[in-house]
């Protein structure tokens, strides 16, 4: 059947362009039709007989009969035609066009081309210039590294020890080898058989050369020179060595003919294990290296990124061939006498010059002693004497104690006979005066810094000391003591700080010397108190009592934050003395309703235990009215140990009243639910606020700080009402610690621009502008934990500029998540591979010191997950309900959406470093999870579709391995913005749409369920 005449001009077509009929329909017309369906890039031309040819970019579907013009198509061949004209004859850049029944062809390079431009007439039209809507992306301030650089004491430049002698040289390493350096020089480069010499397992030390800082590096061998020595040992040496045995066992042939063997394999195998341990043991280049950069003023390379506060791994050295096989069996052939009587020569010529007091060469070629190696360290069997020292020498910061090689020389007997050598030396050198000598001899050849230590302080040298124990690691209160005494006072802050030594140091430094400790103590505080930390400087300041009343701003500050602060700050203040007002304070606060944790009232109660008021009319009122609020609470709050309340209790009990105290009744402690037999459930508002609300937290006062992005940061009371507000951009809250201070974050691309809010004076300073990949969500006040592209970053927030104080992590390392507490960090890492793949680890270190403490291996890049500060990971997996979950039957996950189809299950499945009691099945929640958990700190939170499919369903709990124990509903809110905070004694939800909702951590008590509007 033939088609109906004319009916490709209803048909809907992929237009090109079309053509319009500019005289019939007027140019006025035309020119409408042209600008509505104008495109970015289209073109018109004007056809001979008048009409318009308008050629689009895109082409659009239009309906010939209701499209603007006649439709053109572009045929196979890459020409146009327009509807009712033969498309044969269109050829690229042509156009074929009917014409009164006749098909008639255009060239388009031909036609002449239209401007539209011109028919635009900008006369009545008003000029605007446009400002900017927002302020200009911001530049990242430049970033300063200002890393900590671990001391290299060089106590045998200080004694003034020269180079070795040439004979003890010659004895120690031979004729042969001296020639093979090609010059008579002690500091040329040689080969050398082993790195250390260790004793036997049951020896109580060991001997062994002194391990260079910095991070072990092998070194490698290119070309036939590395191929050429495994070729000849695996396919010479291993059979001549195996005949050797044969022969030795069966005694059918003299073992001499294998004698060239033996020799060329103890060689081979001693110069393997030396290429091997390279990097682990101290060798001649790397002392010289660290002695000319100590003249220099400059660290060798290894040294400084491993001491600069990177805490990556040390790669344990690796084993020589066949774990000294080839050794042992040298020294079973007749060239073990050889080795035995080398040893012998060196221990003869060494005692005879400590015994005739020949300092200079005894210290100078005398081997080390080392401790105890870490058990499961075997030590193999090296036949080399301890490689003499060159240039300068000095105590080694870190000391390795893995991988090292034991010796016919390190026998129990020799090493006695050697450490009492060294004693007697030690002590005759320090009684002539010889100060620096005698350190040496116990730093490095006994191997007993403390004792170094000890010795330096005792004749006055604190500096000498102080960078002697923080090279060797010594404890963390002597280090701070000595920097203190040799003047260097930051120094000693920022180690204490670091280490948490503050208290002891201060204690052991008024020991020595009282005036000395009060100025630790008065710098503690002052570093308290730049933190924000105000209750920290007030507990700093207390035991002195001379500086008592210094203490009265900081607890005046610590008053203003509120809550359990405000409840630890006040009996300071009774106890100075404080003036009516302050009483009627505490009394009104431990008279108050609401929770006794969130109010203050518990933490008061405690500290009036423990600081009786000034007056005795004033003590016995507050003291009556504490035991009045701990019956009524059921205790403290839980926040003390069982014998620890009975005891503050009893006290509190004796101060009160005495009527009052023989009515009341003992404080029974409410019963709580077992866990995980309850689910605490909570809905937030039933309508979304005003404002959107990107971050929030509930403070210990009980007021909830907002972040509404450029709509500035917003302090609600918990009804709701706004205290104070702040016009400064913010999409991200880091809180403090302690409560003090809140680091406002706002991103602008790549950037972040950051200022800090002090909360007790209520003003914001601007700080910096960083360009970070994630800022972690709290910090100490000072320190500020970030990922950039080379690791982890600890920036000082006090700093007037951007500045790195220490260093995690590197060498190509990615940082996943991250999560922090105050006593401890966690994130994955993932960690280039030689092969190209990457190793995905879960680390968990200690703070403040960042020490690492585990490393957890992954099975994959974990999706869907969320890393918990102390060593856990969280990973959700949906399931379907014809995806049974683990432990859970076939009908796991069967439940139906509100639209009849299945709403799915999510799986809680946990990674944790130590093993934890589990269910019979894992934690299983309803619904099914398209975005992964989220995490603060231990606690946790995993959003669903609610029940009627309109809101967003939260499942909370905390620590690993546990399941959910609070719910939160948030109705008519969509999934990717619900977030979780974890401060202080408070989980704090909020969502994007303007609503906070805040639980105790355990979700039993409601905190605040606020909507955030405008004013």
């Amino acid at each position: 059947m033939s088609a109906t005449p004319g009916a490709e001009f209803r048909a809907t077509v992929t237009a090109a362009g079309f053509v319009l009929d500019a005289p019939v329909i007027g140019t006025a017309e035309a020119a409408e039709r042209v600008l509505a369906g104008w495109q970015e890039g289209a073109a018109l031309h004007a056809l001979p007989d008048g009409r318009w040819l308008l050629t689009l970019v895109e082409p659009v579907e239009a309906r010939a009969d209701r499209a603007p013009g006649l439709p053109v198509v572009r045929t196979d061949s890459g020409g146009l035609s327009a509807v009712g004209a033969d498309p044969a004859p269109a050829a690229p850049g042509r156009l074929a066009l009917s014409t009164g029944g006749v098909t008639a062809v255009h060239r388009l390079s031909d036609l002449t081309e239209l401007d539209p431009s011109g028919w635009l007439d900008p006369s009545g039209l008003t000029l605007h210039r446009p400002r900017p809507v927002g302020p200009a992306e911001p530049e990242a301030a430049p970033v300063r590294e200002d890393l900590p650089q671990r001391p290299r004491p060089d106590l045998r430049k200080a004694a003034g020890i020269g180079p070795r002698s040439e004979r003890a040289r010659r004895l120690t390493e031979g004729d042969h080898l001296r020639r093979g350096n090609g010059d008579g020089r002690a500091g040329g480069r040689r080969r050398r058989f082993v790195g250390r010499l260790r004793p036997p397992s049951w020896a109580g030390r060991q001997l062994r050369r002194s391990s260079p800082a910095g991070r072990a590096r092998r070194t490698r061998l290119a070309g036939p020179a590395r191929v050429v020595p495994r070729l000849l040992l695996g396919g010479v040496v291993v059979p001549g060595m195996l005949i050797v045995l044969y022969r030795q066992l069966t005694m059918k042939d003299s073992p001499y003919p294998g004698l060239g063997l033996v020799v060329l394999a103890m060689i081979l195998a001693a110069a393997q294990g030396d290429r091997r341990t390279a990097g682990a043991g101290t060798t001649a280049g790397g002392a010289t290296e660290a002695g000319a950069a100590s003249k220099t003023g400059s660290a060798p390379e290894a040294g400084s990124a491993s001491e600069a506060g990177s805490a990556r791994p040390r790669r344990r050295p690796r084993r020589p061939l066949l774990g000294g096989l080839l050794a042992r069996l040298a020294l079973r052939s007749p060239a073990g006498a050889l080795i035995r009587d080398r040893h012998a020569r060196y221990l003869r010529e060494l005692t005879r010059a400590f015994e005739q007091r020949r300092w200079e060469a005894a210290l100078r070629d005398a081997v080390r002693l080392a401790g105890d190696r870490p058990a499961g360290h075997r030590p193999w069997l090296g036949l080399g004497l301890p490689r003499r020292r060159t240039g300068a020498l000095r105590p080694t910061p870190h000391v390795d104690t893995a991988g090292g090689a034991s010796s016919p020389l390190s026998g129990l007997t020799v090493h006695q006979h050697l450490a009492a050598l060294y004693r007697r030396a030690a002590e005759e050198l320090e009684r002539v005066g010889r100060i620096d000598e005698a350190a040496f001899v116990l730093a490095d050849l006994l191997d007993a810094p403390a004792e170094a230590v000890a010795l330096l302080d005792r004749h006055g040298r604190s500096g000498q000391a102080a960078e002697l124990a923080e090279g060797r690691d010594l404890a963390a209160d002597l280090v701070v003591r000595l920097w203190w005494q040799a003047g260097a006072h930051e120094r000693a802050l920022r180690i204490a700080h670091r280490r948490a030594a503050f208290a002891a140091a201060v204690g052991r430094l008024a020991a020595d010397d009282p005036a000395a400790g009060r100025e630790l103590r008065r710098a503690w505080a002052a570093h308290s108190r730049e933190a924000g930390d105000h209750l920290g400087a007030v507990e700093a300041l207390w035991p002195d009592e001379a500086l008592r009343p210094l203490a009265a701003a900081d607890l005046r500050d610590a008053v203003a934050l509120g809550g359990p602060t405000r409840g630890r700050a006040l009996p300071y203040l009774l106890a100075l003395g404080a003036g009516e007002a302050t009483r009627a304070l505490a009394v009104a606060v431990l008279d108050s309703d609401g929770d006794g944790v969130a109010t203050g009232r518990s933490a008061l109660a405690a500290a009036l235990a423990e600081l009786p008021a000034a007056g005795p009319a004033a003590d016995r009122e507050l003291a009556t009215a504490a035991v009045r609020a701990v019956v009524r609470d059921g205790g403290f709050g839980g926040t003390l140990g069982e014998p620890d309340a009975q005891a503050r209790y009893q006290r509190l009990l004796k101060r009160a009243d005495p009527l009052v105290a023989a009515d009341l009744a003992k404080p029974r402690r409410a019963a709580r639910p077992a866990a995980g037999t309850t689910v605490h459930a909570h809905v937030a508002a039933d309508r979304p606020g005003t404002l959107p609300v990107l971050d929030a937290v509930l403070l210990g006062s009980g007021a909830v700080l907002v972040a509404c992005g450029q709509a500035g940061v917003r302090l609600l009371a918990p009804d709701g009402r706004t205290k104070a507000r702040w016009d400064v951009p913010a999409d991200q809250l880091v809180p403090a610690d302690h409560g003090g201070a809140v680091l406002l974050v706002a991103g602008y691309g790549q950037v972040q621009e950051i200022s800090r809010l002090d909360l007790a004076t209520r003003s914001v300073r601007p700080w910096t502008t960083l360009r970070t990949r994630q800022i972690v969500r709290s910090f100490d006040g000072r320190h500020l934990i970030t990922v950039d592209q080379d690791g982890i970053a600890v920036l000082d927030t006090l700093a007037p500029r951007p500045t790195v104080v220490w260093r995690e992590l590197g060498d190509g390392e990615q940082v996943g998540g991250i999560a922090r507490t105050a006593t401890g960090c966690a994130g994955v890492v993932l960690s280039p591979a030689r092969d190209g793949s990457a190793l995905v680890e879960l680390w968990r270190w200690d703070l403040p010191g960042w020490e690492l403490r585990s490393r957890l291996r992954l099975g994959g890049v974990p999706g869907r997950s969320a890393a918990l500060a102390c060593g856990g990971l969280l990973t959700a997996h949906p399931v379907t309900a014809e995806e049974p979950s683990a432990g859970a039957g076939p009908s796991a996950g069967a439940e139906a959406s509100p639209d009849g189809g299945p709403r799915g299950r999510t799986e809680l499945r946990w990674t944790a470093e130590h093993p934890f009691p589990r269910p019979a099945a894992a934690p299983v929640v309803d619904g099914f999870a398209p975005y992964g958990p989220s995490s603060d700190g231990n606690h946790w939170a995993l959003a669903v579709p609610g029940p009627d499919g309109s809101g967003v369903l939260a499942h909370t709990g905390s620590g690993p391995g546990t399941a959910p124990t609070a719910t939160v509903f948030v109705p008519h809110a969509d999934l990717p913005v619900l977030g979780v905070r974890r401060h202080a004694d408070a989980v704090t939800h909020w969502h994007r749409s303007g609503r906070v909702l805040a639980t105790t951590p355990d979700g039993a008590t409601l905190l605040a369920n606020l909507r955030v509007t405008a004013d």
